[in-house]
């Protein structure tokens, strides 16, 4: 194994190493997943076992399957889950029978709009057997007998699911989810997993954390509802905000939030904040029509402040859901651009927390501390002029934060006030932290 790297070689080649897995809701495949991934951070393991209720739903058996073909009338395999396990129908009940062509297309699946791709398909909570390849392929099928095998079976189980944690200086968390559940597609399943890798050491990384992070892997749709089920009530109680990853590459030049159902989670505010500054990302209500995991958190129950990022979910792409969503389409290069991107507006999110000026009384005296100049006399030397208005916005955001540092203001309210960046309000909340003269307020 080698160690962690924040390059492209690296990402891809961890790319090659999840692509070819055979995941879904529940099984091995995903428990691989997590094995590669867990080399490059440390997770705590979780299971909700077969059987066990979950709100309304039910945790499925754990589906397992070894093979996958389809034998033509001449005894070719014309479809082989081995040279792609997309033609396997995900959860597929087994099968082994010999059948005509005519009978045999109630169990094919295939996509008219796209002939060349072979269609993603999976049926998880009913019983169904199937192959699934490009339209073009179905129509060139040659009539009469078909034989197909598939080695599946069904056990007690559970859904998997892992988290990493990293602590700050208070107990409120910012929650980052992104979910593994598809087999071999590239933007929709493995680019929002290696979005999430990359954020875990960028924030690992900083010199500090006002928020406790969360870092949470499961199967979508039942993966969270099973996080929820042995989190929601600390998550109640803690969580500020949150992001569902997933589409993290494809074409699109900028990154779309779609905001909470509620809006009022501090990456909803910390976009917010950042699109009114002229940062290059995009913005929409929440719709429970589409989308993932975030849906969930926004349940009437839960009304979690949890929000959805994506490149290339809005308006979606050609190739969702099919063999056309490859690596190449997804770009490794869009990966680490998106691995950017989000770092800012986490920082920005971080820094949502409110400070309490330690020296309220008139304002403190800021030239033996080294923050006032001590001689009022200014020197005429045009060349010194950038480094004069530098100290001069420096002490413009000093006098700010003094002012309205008063326990009702958060650092993003107060940057407005100022019509700056709370990014570039941050260094100059830490030195005057480091002066004595701001605490953060622990809630």
């Amino acid at each position: 194994m080698k160690p962690y790297q924040e390059t492209e070689a690296f990402f891809s080649d961890l790319f090659d190493d999840l692509f070819p897995l055979l995941r879904s809701i529940t099984g091995p495949g995903l428990r691989e997943s997590y094995r590669i991934l867990g080399q490059y951070m440390p997770f705590e393991k979780m299971r909700v076992n077969s059987g066990e209720k979950v709100f309304d739903w039910t945790v499925p058996e754990e589906w397992r399957c070894s093979e996958a073909y389809l034998e033509g009338p001449d005894g070719t395999r014309v479809v082989d889950m081995a040279v792609s396990n997309l033609h396997v129908l995900n959860y597929s009940a087994p099968v082994d029978e010999t059948l005509s062509l005519e009978d045999l297309q109630a169990h094919l699946y295939s996509n008219p709009d796209l002939p060349t791709a072979v269609p993603y398909v999976a049926s998880y909570y009913s019983r169904k057997w199937g192959f699934c390849l490009s339209h073009q392929q179905r129509e060139q099928l040659d009539p009469g007998m078909y034989r197909a095998v598939i080695k599946s079976e069904f056990i007690q189980g559970g859904v998997d699911l892992v988290q990493s944690q990293l602590s700050g200086q208070s107990d409120k968390e910012i929650l980052l989810s992104s979910y593994m559940c598809h087999p071999s597609l590239a933007n929709n399943e493995l680019s929002g997993p290696l979005v999430l890798l990359g954020l875990y050491h960028r924030i690992k990384s900083w010199k500090s954390r006002r928020h406790n992070f969360r870092f949470v892997l499961h199967p979508e749709t039942i993966g969270s509802l099973c996080f929820l089920h042995l989190h929601h009530e600390e998550l109640r109680k803690n969580l500020v905000g949150g992001a569902v990853l997933n589409m993290m590459g494809g074409k699109q030049t900028s990154l779309m939030f779609k905001h909470s159902v509620l809006e009022n989670g501090v990456i909803d505010k910390a976009v917010t904040h950042l699109s009114k500054l002229g940062h290059d990302v995009r913005t929409m209500g929440f719709d429970p029509n589409s989308g993932a995991d975030e849906r969930q958190y926004a349940s009437p129950g839960f009304q979690f402040p949890v929000l959805n990022v994506s490149r290339d979910f809005y308006p979606g792409y050609e190739g969702y859901h099919s063999s056309l969503d490859t690596k190449e389409y997804m770009d490794i290069k869009q990966i680490m651009r998106s691995i950017d991107e989000l770092e800012q507006v986490l920082k920005a999110a971080d820094e949502c927390v409110k400070y309490q000026n330690l020296a309220p009384y008139g304002e403190p005296q800021l030239g033996p501390r080294g923050l006032y100049e001590t001689f009022s006399y200014v020197d005429p030397d045009l060349s010194d002029q950038e480094n004069r208005q530098k100290r001069f916005e420096e002490m413009c955001r000093i006098k700010m934060l003094l002012t309205y540092c008063d326990g009702k203001n958060d650092a993003i309210d107060i940057a407005e006030k100022y019509n700056c960046s709370v990014l570039d309000m941050s260094q100059t909340i830490e030195t005057l932290e480091h002066h004595d003269l701001l605490q953060m307020i622990k809630l």
